[in-house]
């Protein structure tokens, strides 16, 4: 995500995607989003199913 800079990926980092990424399940992709967001890493956009991250540059 850091090396396509503040554009991120396009929609952003979904629980999908860093699953697919990973080999993980979508539960785990899930868990492993929430702390960075909790420490404001990542920037929540959307809401249920439909929850993306970008990264916070500021």
């Amino acid at each position: 995500m850091m090396e396509q800079g503040e554009e991120g990926f396009k929609g952003g980092m979904t629980a999908k995607k860093y699953g697919s990424i990973n080999k993980i399940s979508k539960a785990t992709a899930t868990r492993d989003l929430q702390q960075p967001a909790e420490i404001e890493a990542f920037v929540k956009a959307g809401a249920g199913r439909s929850i993306s991250y970008q990264l916070n540059f500021k």
